[in-house]
């Protein structure tokens, strides 16, 4: 039952539950102390009680028994019985008992309200008050209950004479009730407290989570620009859960709105050659007979636009799986001989004049197939904005002091347009729409370079240069000197 109710009831009951637990050990050890304290004073004072009446009993000074008797009676009915007061009594061999309640011990007329049978019965239990062990014990004494009782003999000239005393166990028992009726008023109150305060902590804690209810319904309806406020009272937890509540709303918006933008450039890029594609092979339906010649062209045409589609589509997967965690299959990279075998693989064939500056002889942490793919873009960026024989592109490793490594990509091409530093780096973004599409490229080339540097823990920039041309720097962490020590590979150039 509590766990299909609302938030607020569940922590009534639980809070509720808690208090009565708490209540009742407090209760049980209150209680338990309490008599225990007030049964050990007791002792203590019955332990007195014996002691004085047999130093008072030796202080008598008599050889008759009867005149013994005499005294004894004398000093126990100085000390007369109550409620609150000791019981005394001694047993003289061949004399009636004394005491100062004599009705305890056979008393022969019944008292107001009882009858003969019910005198009887007192009458055997204060005779067993008589013929009880000495020493402490609890006994059943008529018309007053629990009684205490110590006993003691003492040798005489006339025999041996049993003393006792004993205290009423009746302000015990008061003792406890009245903390048991205290915990009894006092709990109501406080659970009556504990159940308003739990119920309006419930209603107050609850509140900012029916808020994010209504707000994720709302997102659930494909509404995502409503927003969880946090009013200035609100305690530190509710801030930092609606901090992280419209934060993840954030950035459910900026993925709806980005996969909105991504797919419209796809299907922008898709369409080109589609259209190219179907054009071709309406005009080469339309004739009767083609000639070998035209069905070759149209071919070719057909051709290079699915290689360009196949790209495109290799590209879009690429940066969708980017956001995956196992898009990186790491390893340890010798850094040397990585940069200087890409390098040549990339500008083979390029009628550029291309540089390579010294490579640090250390090792890296990372994915050799990503890292290749993200250089690779830079330098094919830079080769294809440079005008050849005399175009220079220049690829300079450099090892940072916080442990990390910058690959910078340099060129003399024409650079990159004021204001478009940033937006370069986004999908289907391109400087030269022209060209770009003449060359083939879909504006995917830096993005993919901007995934994998941050797959990686690192970063991409694009730096304003003064005297013209383009710089990209690609930095990335966890570099390590390598272990033998080697000195860094010296720089080259050639015309690739």
């Amino acid at each position: 039952m509590i766990r299909g109710s609302s938030l607020r009831w569940r922590l009534v009951a639980w809070v509720t539950g808690v208090l009565l637990v708490v209540c009742a050990i407090v209760f049980v050890v209150v209680y338990e102390e309490t008599g225990s304290q007030l049964r050990s004073r007791v002792n203590q004072d019955v332990r007195g009680d014996i002691r004085q009446l047999s130093d008072a009993f030796r202080a008598l000074r008599s050889s008759s028994s009867t005149r013994l008797l005499v005294q004894l009676r004398d000093y126990v009915h100085a000390q007369p019985y109550s409620g609150n007061s000791s019981l005394l009594f001694a047993v003289l061999p061949g004399h009636a008992t004394v005491s100062n309640h004599p009705e305890l011990f056979g008393g022969s007329r019944p008292e107001s309200g009882e009858n003969a049978g019910h005198q009887q019965r007192e009458n055997a239990l204060g005779r067993q008050l008589l013929t009880g062990p000495v020493g402490q014990r609890t006994a059943q004494v008529p018309d007053v209950g629990a009684v205490r009782l110590q006993g003691q003999f003492v040798s005489t000239a006339a025999g041996r004479v049993r003393l006792g005393a004993g205290e009423a166990l009746i302000n015990v028992t008061r003792a406890q009730r009245s903390v048991a009726r205290s915990f009894l008023i006092a709990g109501a109150i406080g659970l009556a407290l504990v159940l308003v305060a739990s119920y309006l902590a419930g209603v107050m804690v609850s509140r900012p989570l029916r808020r994010m209810a209504k707000v994720a319904a709302r997102v659930d309806d494909g509404d995502l620009h409503p927003r969880m406020a946090t009013p200035a009272s609100a305690g530190r937890e509710i801030r930092v859960l609606a901090e992280s509540f419209n934060h993840m709303l954030d950035r459910l918006a900026a993925a709806f709105d980005h996969q909105r933008e991504f797919v419209a450039d796809a299907s922008h890029e898709l369409r080109t050659p589609l259209t190219v594609i179907g054009g071709q092979l309406e005009v080469l339906a339309a004739q009767e007979n083609p000639s070998r010649d035209e069905i070759q062209r149209v071919a070719r045409l057909v051709t290079a636009e699915i290689a360009r589609t196949s790209r495109l589509v290799d590209d879009m997967l690429l940066l969708a799986r980017s956001e995956r965690h196992d898009f990186l299959r790491r390893q340890t990279i010798d850094l040397p001989e990585f940069i200087e075998d890409l390098w040549t693989t990339t500008t083979m064939g390029h009628d550029r004049r291309c540089v390579l500056g010294p490579v640090p002889a250390a090792t890296l942490d990372g994915d050799p197939d990503r890292l290749a793919q993200a250089i690779r873009n830079l330098v094919d960026n830079a080769l294809a904005h440079t005008v050849a024989p005399d175009g220079r592109v220049s690829l300079t490793t450099t090892a940072l002091a916080a442990g990390g490594v910058r690959f910078t990509v340099t060129d003399d091409g024409p650079g990159i347009p004021k204001g478009q530093h940033d937006r370069i780096f986004d999908r289907f973004h391109r400087t030269d729409e022209g060209r770009g599409r003449a060359a083939g490229g879909a504006g995917l080339g830096l993005a993919i370079v901007r995934a994998i540097a941050e797959a990686h823990g690192g970063q991409v920039r694009s730096v304003r240069v003064t005297d013209g041309g383009a710089r990209f720097e690609l930095e990335l962490p966890d570099l390590r000197a390598r272990p033998d020590g080697g000195a860094a590979r010296p720089s080259w150039s050639a015309r690739a």
